[in-house]
């Protein structure tokens, strides 16, 4: 049968239908041929280009794996810098948008098996920054463009610039005040002494200056002795006064507050690691082999260390608390409270706040048991074994 006309129906439906996305077990990375179906993938596998397409890459294999590895890493880091720019997001929001590109490059073509391989390995090569969440992997790309780095080092030197000029502005100012206090000249302040006399014969006596002509009105001068006690006696007055006055202001709302943060901050240790808990390992002196696997802690060997089995492996191993790191898990799940007013209370987890890196947990242990408690920092609590 032969093939149809370019403008009969069956023909405009063939090009409908090869237009969009086709099945990616119906690809041939080599030949760059999408195939409808599987006989016609059958029949793509048997033609005599691809046979030649094979013998090709058989002679040497290595060049087209690294080849295809490139144009994916190259399209993929094109397409996250247009797109998304330095801003933090999900790996498989950019896949998905790269791979709506018909004529892109397959990942089983590369030398990654999978999203997550590549992921990591854009993170070890210095391309971006990854990290692993609950949600899971996110990106960021780092911008090396010349351009980019120019800009940010003429922002930098026009903010130390202006920081510069905020300080030539302070020290004039710090210099004219100095100049207007030099220009005043200090008050002489008294000088009290006791009353001493050299010998028992010798008179005391008092130079007291008589009053101007006029009608005489009883005097309340007083000594300087007298004088000084009363001020001390006023200062006295004033400083308990204000004292009251700053009692008087405080309600008994602000002196719960005041209590329960002192309670808080009175209940907080500096070790938090329990048993039957699933930590992280966030060291790389262990290798490769355990860095950012999970572990659930067996035993405590005082305060900071602890022997962890491994999930995956099950080996044992005796890590120091700063070697791993508390586990959120998906809420709904029971966590074990570490630190802070109700340590050692288990609990359910209710929601996360991303931005105040917190979160919101139900008590389900104790005589608190039912309570809901906000704001309990990622640290403060791990998933239970």
């Amino acid at each position: 049968m032969g093939k149809a006309d370019f403008l009969t129906p069956k023909a405009i439906a063939n090009r409908i239908k090869a237009k969009g996305l086709q099945k990616l077990r119906w690809y041939c990375q080599m030949c760059q041929k999408q195939c409808r179906d599987e006989n016609g993938f059958k029949c793509h596998c048997m033609s005599e280009s691809h046979q030649r397409q094979l013998l090709l890459a058989s002679e040497n294999p290595n060049q087209f794996l690294s080849y295809f590895s490139d144009e994916f890493k190259t399209d993929f880091l094109e397409l996250l810098r247009r797109r998304f720019g330095t801003k933090r997001v999900h790996n498989n929001i950019v896949y998905n948008e790269y791979i709506s590109h018909r004529e892109h490059v397959h990942m089983n073509a590369t030398q990654w098996e999978t999203l997550t391989d590549f992921t990591k390995w854009l993170g070890r090569e210095g391309f971006c920054k990854v990290d692993e969440t609950p949600k899971g992997w996110y990106v960021q790309y780092i911008d090396r463009d010349p351009e980019t780095i120019r800009r940010q080092e003429e922002l930098e030197k026009k903010k130390k610039q202006d920081l510069d000029d905020e300080e030539r502005s302070a020290k004039f100012i710090e210099e004219q005040v100095r100049r207007g206090r030099k220009g005043k000249e200090p008050t002489e302040e008294p000088v009290f002494t006791e009353l001493q006399r050299k010998s028992e014969d010798e008179k005391v006596a008092f130079n007291l200056e008589i009053a101007a002509a006029g009608p005489s009105k009883p005097s309340t001068t007083l000594g300087p002795s007298a004088l000084k006690t009363t001020a001390s006696v006023k200062r006295k007055e004033s400083s308990l006064s204000g004292e009251f006055k700053d009692k008087k202001k405080k309600s008994a709302l602000d002196e719960i507050m005041e209590m329960e943060e002192q309670k808080k901050k009175s209940v907080r240790s500096d070790n938090w690691i329990q048993e039957n808990i699933v930590v992280k390992v966030v060291t790389k002196k262990l290798g490769e082999k355990y860095y950012k696997k999970k572990a659930i802690i067996r035993e405590l060997q005082g305060k900071y260390t602890a022997v962890v089995k491994m999930v995956d492996s099950g080996d044992k191993l005796k890590l120091d608390q700063s070697h791993v790191e508390t586990v959120i898990p998906a809420p709904g799940k029971r966590v074990l409270i570490l630190n802070g007013q109700y340590r050692g209370t288990e609990a359910i987890l209710e929601g996360i706040n991303e931005h105040k890196f917190s979160a919101t947990l139900t008590l389900d242990s104790g005589r608190m048991k039912g309570k809901t408690v906000e704001g309990i920092a990622y640290e403060d609590f791990s998933k239970l074994a």
